[in-house]
């Protein structure tokens, strides 16, 4: 769940409705297809009182639905799932819900937003992390593909935005643009003024990962 929300940049909505299907594993791609949630043109009276909130309903906007690179940790993280997956899928047959919702529990079945938020919580408590909030992580993950040298508009693509201004305005920790900014400056000036190795300063963000927990946004 985690590492869909602060490396690949997804609501939690859309994460707990991705299925196997949406996967192109010869691609390493993702297609986001839906997110699950409460559907308001159903009546509650005509669902099971825990599927209210789990229902596969459309994209937050047209823009939302988006095919996507898996970078490889997010990968290797769904093939060790898949692995769990059809290990209860043997073990518990009768009663096995095959769905195909990658973040499910170990009977098949998907796990609303709110349980999910409550063990985030949780995990920060335990770890005496930052009580953030779970969406603040899309920031996170804004700021450090911008700071790796992403544009603002694949950035916006990426987490489904029909614009960067969107991204920008509301998703990027705008301390670091002037980072960025100073980024180029500095290559600017190493190719119009030679420089000693000793005298040239660099900022190689590709090399140089930042800490996340430095870019969380709260």
């Amino acid at each position: 769940m985690i590492l869909f929300n602060v490396v690949m940049g997804l609501r939690c909505s859309e994460i707990i409705g991705i299925k196997y299907s949406d996967i192109d594993f010869v691609e390493q791609k993702l297609t986001v297809r839906r997110q699950l949630g409460r559907d308001i043109k159903k009546n509650d009276s005509e669902l099971d009182a825990k599927t209210y909130t789990k229902q596969e309903i459309a994209t937050k906007t047209p823009s939302s639905v988006r095919t996507i690179d898996i970078p490889d940790i997010v990968y290797d993280a769904i093939l060790e799932q898949r692995k769990l997956y059809e290990a209860s899928k043997s073990r518990r047959s009768k009663y096995f819900w095959d769905l195909d919702y990658v973040c499910c529990s170990s009977y098949g079945r998907p796990r609303s937003k709110n349980f999910h938020f409550q063990h985030f919580k949780k995990l920060l408590k335990d770890l005496e992390l930052p009580d953030v909030r779970w969406h603040d992580l899309r920031g996170t993950c804004a700021t450090i593909l911008l700071l790796n040298g992403m544009s603002p508009k694949a950035i916006a693509e990426n987490l489904g935005h029909a614009s960067e201004i969107v991204t920008i305005d509301n998703y990027i920790d705008k301390s670091k643009l002037s980072v960025v900014k100073l980024d180029r400056l500095d290559s600017f000036i190493a190719a119009v003024v030679p420089m000693d190795n000793n005298d040239k300063v660099t900022n190689d963000f590709s090399k140089n990962t930042p800490d996340i927990g430095k870019y969380i946004m709260g």
